[in-house]
């Protein structure tokens, strides 16, 4: 792997550069596409570079500064551990299940080195409607595509069934106010994705009445 420099963050009350135009960057959105997590390898970031997309992912609108999120690394032998409770439960809650299944759910976070849980946490009652707060830890989730991408990593933003069951949010120690926004997997890409069909924006432009 190239010797990766992470990029200079600003400190507190630093100005800020006004933006200018980056054709890399655009052409790195236009081109954007999930990577499955069964389609990754190692390696996964090293601890700088993790470091450095959790602070990238953090850099998101935030209206209040209430910093509505936070996050769980999953990485090394946590993701086994993780994916034997999630085997336990299936077992639990389907005693039928097959091993192809079992399988499945003891490996789900084997597939990629990395996974870095997104928790969206939410301060209520406030003046900063929840809807924001939780659209904020969504930005968050797309940052660290874009972060991952820009390092040359393939990622993915997933929920499946884990991410709304109790004894899983139990396990991980969430509160009343918190829930999983979403897992993003993040790894080497060891097959190329393709394109997927996608609709044209839906865009309308006000008149002064409703169209």
């Amino acid at each position: 792997m190239t010797h990766f420099s992470p990029p200079a963050f600003p400190v507190e009350n630093d100005v800020l550069t006004v933006p200018k135009p980056s054709a890399d960057m655009l052409g790195r959105m236009a081109r954007r596409r999930s990577t499955r997590a069964i389609d990754m390898s190692g390696p996964g970031p090293s601890k700088e570079q993790l470091d450095t997309l959790i602070r990238i992912a953090a850099r998101v609108p935030d209206h209040g500064k209430l910093f509505p999120w936070r996050f769980i690394v999953f990485e090394g032998e946590a993701r086994p551990a993780f994916g034997q409770m999630l085997e336990s439960l299936i077992r639990a809650d389907m005693p039928e299940a097959g091993e192809e299944r079992l399988n499945l759910e003891r490996r789900r976070f084997e597939r990629a080195p990395v996974v870095i849980g997104v928790i969206s946490r939410v301060t209520i009652p406030h003046k900063i409607p929840e809807w924001e707060q939780i659209l904020s830890a969504g930005a968050v989730c797309q940052n660290l595509l874009l972060a991952a991408d820009a390092m040359g990593f393939g990622a993915q933003w997933l929920t499946e069934w884990y991410a709304f069951d109790e004894r899983v949010k139990s396990a991980l120690g969430l509160e009343a106010n918190e829930r999983v926004a979403g897992f993003v997997y993040v790894g080497t890409q060891a097959v190329s994705a393709t394109e997927r069909p996608r609709k044209p924006a839906d865009i309308t432009r006000w008149t002064g009445k409703a169209e």
